[in-house]
C-alpha cells in the first residue's frame, strides 16, 4: 500500500522545564564533593532512587545505571538486600553508603582526585554542553543503557531533522530495520539487551540538517517508569572517555522518550539530554517529525 503521512504532530519540548527557552543550560565537570564519582543507587522505591541520583549530580557527580568498574560508590538505602548485585558489590569491596551520605559527602583528597579520568559534563535533564571542535572532532557518538533486569525491548532510533524540524526522507529515520542512512552519517548499533549507540559523522550530515534526535521507544504496553533510569553517554567517535553523561529518570507513564538531541549552533554542534517523554508509540512519534508511515 502506498506510504501515508501521519498528520498527528509531537509536541516540541522547550529548552528546559525549568528554564526560560534560549538559556543555555551547562553541564557540571570539576565542581563539588562527589565530582569525578559515579555513584549506583540500589533499593528504594522509584521516586526515591530518582531523588538520590538527582541529589549525587547536584554535587557533582555521576549517576550510574548499571553495575561497572567506573562505578566508585554504591547507596545502600532500605531495600538494597534485595538486589542480586548486592553480593558481587560486598565481594568487590565496593564502597558501600548509605542514605545519610548524600547530606554531607566526604570530597575526595587531592591525591584521590588526580588518580580519577577527567570527569565528563553531567548534564541535568535539558542540560546542554557544546561539542569541541577538533581536527577529527566531526564523529560522535550517543550511547544509552539501562536496568539490566528490565523484562521489557527498547529500541534506540534517530532521526536527522531540517530547520522545521522534519526528516528531508523516510531514510532520515533510523531504526532497527533500517539501521544506517544511505550516507553513512548515522549509524545504529545494539551492544547486547539492554545498550544500544547511535554514531553520528556530523560532518557527512547535509547542509540542510539542523539536528539529530535520538529517542527511545517501547513497543507493548510496557512504560518507561517501568524500565527505570537511562544512562546516556556522549564520546567521540566510539571508544573515547564521555565527554557528557546524563542520566533520565523522570518517566511515567511514556511508551516513546526523547533523550537527547545534537543540533547546530552557527558554525559549531551543541548537545542537549532531553529526557521529554510521550505516552504514544513511536509510529506516533516518527509521524510527527515527518516519516512516511504506511497505512
Amino acid at each position: 500500500m502506498p506510504a501515508a503521512e501521519l498528520t498527528v504532530p509531537i509536541p516540541r519540548p522547550a529548552e528546559n522545564d525549568h528554564v526560560k527557552p534560549g538559556r543555555k543550560v551547562s553541564g557540571k565537570r570539576g565542581r563539588g564533593p562527589l565530582s569525578g564519582r559515579r555513584v549506583l543507587v540500589l533499593g528504594g522505591t522509584h521516586p526515591e532512587a530518582s531523588a538520590a541520583r538527582s541529589r549525587v549530580v547536584e554535587l557533582g557527580g555521576a549517576a550510574a545505571v548499571n553495575l561497572s568498574a567506573s562505578v566508585t560508590d554504591v547507596m545502600t538505602p532500605p531495600g538494597a538486600d534485595r538486589d542480586r548485585r548486592l553480593r558481587r558489590i560486598v565481594a568487590l569491596e565496593f564502597p558501600l553508603r548509605d542514605a545519610d551520605w548524600l547530606s554531607a559527602p566526604i570530597p575526595d583528597t587531592p591525591a584521590e582526585a588526580a588518580g580519577r579520568s577527567s570527569a565528563a559534563h553531567v548534564l541535568p535533564r535539558g542540560g546542554v554542553v557544546d561539542l569541541p571542535v577538533t581536527v577529527d572532532g566531526s564523529r560522535w557518538s550517543i550511547t544509552a543503557s539501562w536496568g539490566q533486569q528490565t523484562s521489557c525491548e527498547v529500541d534506540v532510533v534517530a532521526f536527522t531533522l531540517d530547520g522545521d524540524e522534519q526528516v528531508s526522507c523516510d531514510e532520515d529515520f533510523i531504526f532497527y530495520s533500517a539501521p544506517e542512512s544511505p550516507d553513512g552519517a548515522v549509524r545504529l548499533s545494539t551492544d547486547g539487551p539492554t545498550e544500544q549507540s547511535v554514531a553520528l559523522d556530523l560532518a557527512v550530515l547535509p547542509a540542510a540538517a539542523r539536528k539529530a534526535v535520538v529517542a527511545a521507544a517501547i513497543d507493548g504496553a510496557a512504560t518507561f517508569g517501568e524500565v527505570g533510569a537511562i544512562e546516556i553517554s556522549v564520546a567521540r567517535g566510539s571508544s573515547a572517555s564521555p565527554v557528557a553523561q546524563a542520566t533520565l529518570d523522570a518517566a511515567t507513564t511514556e511508551r516513546t522518550l526523547l533523550l537527547g538531541e545534537f543540533y547546530r549552533r552557527g558554525a559549531s554542534w551543541r548537545f542537549r539530554a532531553v529526557g521529554q517523554g510521550y505516552d504514544h508509540g513511536l509510529n506516533t512519534l516518527a509521524g510527527g517529525y515527518g516519516v512516511g508511515i504506511e497505512a
